[in-house]
């Protein structure tokens, strides 16, 4: 589903494009993309990786790409929770689960933009990331009534200077994480305890926390991560509440 950097340099190629890759935090220190060579690029773009560092809220973020039967479950324990959230898909999950995306809606989550069909949005023209993001904005609409889309999160954390252009100008703020670990792969699981002992380890104020639909141990792991994090003096907040953000 997505293949990125996490907790490692990023990569940049000789066309300008990035990887995108984070220092990460350790016992609530601030996780750095100092030494990654895009800070400077994301800053001119407004984009998004951490909330405001000195409040300790955290956004809970979910890339949708297709579905494996675990998402109405994250959404069974967010309404339980009261905690928002929001969702990033792709053009099939738009086709395939669209009562998943009603429930999203209708249960006061965002819905983001994923791209139509995870393409690598630094090797595409300007013509096309606009089409790919219309196609999603345009499908959602058709299936929830949401008109407006504010937010993307790049297919496999791939960009340069030219996708965050366009995205800019079509209105999205590209959202990033500071929070992550490898949790895309169904068939490499290792139990909700390795889901909810990463993510724990990684909490860290303004946090964006990036976790996979996909996966059954950020299912399995959820509640009590936001129980533990809630008994830590954490908040979650919507992205549409977030006040101040970094770069």
């Amino acid at each position: 589903m997505l293949v990125m950097l996490l907790g490692q340099a990023s990569l940049a190629s000789a066309d300008g494009s990035y990887h995108f890759g984070f220092k990460k935090s350790i016992n609530g220190q601030r996780p750095s993309i100092d030494e990654e060579g895009f800070k400077g690029l994301l800053k001119r773009h407004e984009a998004i990786f951490t909330g405001d560092l000195s409040v300790k809220e955290l956004y809970l973020t979910f890339d949708n790409g297709y579905e494996q039967g675990y998402t109405g479950k994250i959404l069974d324990v967010l309404k339980e929770k009261q905690v928002p959230a929001i969702f990033f898909v792709t053009g099939h999950y738009i086709k395939t689960e669209p009562e998943l995306l009603k429930r999203m809606a209708q249960e006061g989550h965002l819905i983001g933009n994923h791209s139509w069909s995870h393409p690598d949005m630094s090797q595409i023209s300007a013509d096309r990331i606009k089409k790919e993001l219309d196609q999603v904005k345009e499908g959602v609409s058709a299936v929830t009534g949401q008109t407006e889309m504010r937010y993307l999160r790049t297919p496999r954390g791939v960009f340069n200077g030219q996708s965050l252009t366009v995205s800019q100008q079509l209105g999205y703020t590209n959202v990033f994480w500071s929070v992550a670990y490898r949790d895309w792969e169904p068939k490499h699981q290792k139990g909700w305890e390795y889901a909810y002992k990463n993510v724990m380890a990684q909490l860290h104020p303004g946090a964006v926390i990036l976790l996979h639909s996909v996966s059954k141990d950020n299912t399995e792991a959820l509640a009590r991560i936001i129980d533990d994090a809630r008994s830590q003096g954490y908040q979650f907040k919507s992205l549409d509440e977030m006040k101040t953000h970094t770069p």
